[in-house]
């Protein structure tokens, strides 16, 4: 190492030597989280730095490197190395708390980039620095141990919080826990209930070797693709839960090999009645692809399929829960089953005991952010699917649905629920580069989470980046985003503005025209710019029986969604050929005021 260039600026940093060594005391310590990929992630980073190779460390060179990635990745639509990253800073955080308290060295990686940081410890009871710092050089500042002491406070508070709810019968989270409620320390009730998923060790048809190594890294993939989820609490140690509590699911797995042929399966299991709610088997070759493409690509299947919204998980349950007469419900993952049933059911009734469930919910623990969030989307609901619902929405819901999104938001702004909201509250009010800036860091944050996916492609795809959109709310599909037939009518309007006019009908009659009167007016505008004039007026006639309101606000609602001119043109074109009336023949484009 003594050619290493290392470049640094400011006051004297470790030499080479001492931060391998440190290095290594990190990847050796039980207490640094962190699958194999990441370990290498992390090797790669402090190494390549060290040999002046820094300003190469981008995510496309991390993703050809560590994840396998080929020549076409794209940064944009994939964040695995953003979400990796995240992780490590993490479990380098939990290493110096708990570990790493007497180490002379602190690594970092700060927030915007993959260059890690390297600064001597400061010793305990250090004096204060002689000179104050600017506000400017306290922001760019490495993260030393005192900074380190008052962040991780908060972290022990919730500690505290959790065991003393374990004298009062509460469900105490397992040390071995990946995740833990938002925002516990800022109140004296914390909500336990959300679903548990135990992940048993994955076995393999031999006690050692290759296959029971992809099995343990397969294990590793899942367990970090399942923590990204911010409405499950994920336990890595299914010894911690060996006090005979029954609740919540565990999720085991298998895989077998023979030659390079691989096959996983898995399954999860009800742990209150040992009912398998999900199973699925997932195939590989080992001589096309690399393990670490195989474990990423059916660790993330594995995620999805159980924990996405409208997954395994939030879907058992909740043909019960969405009975009016259950008022004692106000937990979060109750209420979480509540609205999931609500966006199936898309009737006042389902929308009435969703709404409050949540309110109940708010009320007892006003500290969880994704109760809030879902608070905020039912109360949009009532604005975006009022001609579903056949009432006009409450003066204020608006207002509740903005409020809602801003405390969730200012709870835990990195919670892809509360961003969810906030993109959608956003677009609503016209502020779409608020909606697309929220709606890009939810997907960030969890590009596994279907519902974020589809709902940001839509916004994309509606403010005129319509490939870049598609592509999301294509991959949404393809993963079963749910509801049924909610982003196929997104689908309909890519191949609408493509000019693929057979393909928008296919995908028009794929979504729940029933769903939405504005379904029903979008096959309207394809058959129209179609010339099946016969078929467009039957679709007329059950809008003005059904939708007579929506109807006479047409050109306000399509220029809600569509914010350019020249889509809304296009859209307004295939109504126009009809000839079938005014309302339709008359349309301008322009914004509603």
């Amino acid at each position: 190492m003594s050619n290493a260039k290392v470049e640094f600026s400011g006051e004297p940093r470790p030499n080479p030597e001492d931060i391998l060594q440190q290095l290594e005391r990190v990847l050796a310590s039980d207490e640094f989280h962190s699958p194999e990929r990441g370990r290498k992630f992390l090797r790669f980073v402090v190494t390549e730095t060290l040999e002046g190779r820094a300003q190469f460390l981008k995510a496309f060179t991390i993703a050809n490197e560590i994840f396998g990635r080929q020549s076409s990745f794209d940064a944009q639509n994939d964040p695995v190395v953003r979400i990796e990253a995240g992780r490590i800073r993490r479990g380098l955080e939990r290493y110096y708390l708990v570990a790493g308290q007497a180490d002379p060295i602190v690594i970092t990686i700060p927030k915007g980039g993959y260059v890690p940081h390297f600064d001597h410890a400061e010793p305990t009871g250090a004096a204060a620095d002689p000179e104050p710092r600017s506000e400017r050089e306290t922001l760019h500042m490495p993260v030393d141990r005192k900074t380190r002491d008052t962040r991780f406070i908060s972290v022990l508070a919730a500690g505290a919080v959790f065991m003393i709810a374990l004298a009062g019968g509460y469900l105490l989270l397992p040390a071995g826990s990946l995740k833990s409620s938002i925002g516990m320390r800022q109140s004296p009730l914390a909500d336990t209930s959300s679903p548990m998923i135990i992940v048993d060790e994955f076995q393999s048809d031999g006690t050692e070797g290759s296959t029971a190594d992809i099995a343990q890294g397969l294990r590793d993939e899942v367990i970090g693709q399942l923590a990204t989820f911010d409405d499950i609490v994920v336990v890595a140690d299914p010894s911690r839960t060996s006090d005979g509590n029954a609740s919540g699911f565990a999720l085991q797995g298998s895989v077998q090999r023979d030659g390079n042929k691989l096959r996983s399966i898995s399954r999860l299991i009800r742990r209150s009645d040992a009912a398998v709610i999900w199973a699925n088997n997932y195939d590989a070759d080992l001589g096309t692809r690399s393990i670490l493409q195989i474990q990423a690509d059916i660790g993330q299947d594995i995620a999805v399929a159980v924990a996405r919204p409208y997954g395994a998980i939030f879907a058992t349950g909740t043909d019960q829960i969405a009975e009016p007469s259950m008022t004692a419900m106000s937990g979060a993952y109750d209420c979480t089953l509540a609205y999931y049933s609500y966006r199936r059911e898309m009737d006042p009734q389902s929308q009435a005991v969703a709404r409050d469930c949540l309110l109940r919910a708010t009320d007892r623990f006003p500290t969880n952010a994704s109760s809030w969030a879902l608070l905020s989307l039912v109360y949009l609901d009532e604005i975006r699917f009022r001609y579903k619902f056949g009432s006009q929405p409450s003066p204020d819901a608006m207002t509740r649905a903005t409020e809602a999104a801003e405390r969730a938001t200012a709870i835990d702004p990195s919670n892809t629920r509360a961003l969810q909201a906030e993109m959608l509250v956003s677009f609503f009010t016209n502020d779409i580069d608020k909606a697309l800036k929220s709606g890009a860091a939810a997907y960030a944050a969890n590009a596994n989470d279907t519902e974020v996916a589809g709902e940001y492609g839509l916004r994309l795809a509606m403010s005129g980046k319509w490939q870049s959109g598609c592509e999301l709310v294509s991959r949404a599909i393809n993963k079963d985003a749910g509801p049924k037939g909610y982003y196929e009518v997104g689908m309909a309007l890519c191949a609408f503005m493509r000019g693929d006019l057979q393909a928008a009908e296919l995908w028009s009659r794929m979504s729940d025209l029933e769903y939405n009167p504005m379904h029903r007016l979008v096959l309207m505008s394809i058959l129209g710019a179609q010339g099946k004039t016969e078929e467009a007026l039957q679709l007329k006639g059950w809008l003005n029986a059904n939708a007579p309101e929506m109807m006479k606000n047409v050109r306000e609602e399509v220029s809600r969604r569509l914010q350019r001119a020249e889509d809304q043109e296009r859209f307004f074109g295939g109504l126009r050929v009809l000839g079938v009336g005014t309302e339709i023949a008359n349309l301008k484009t322009e914004r509603p005021k």
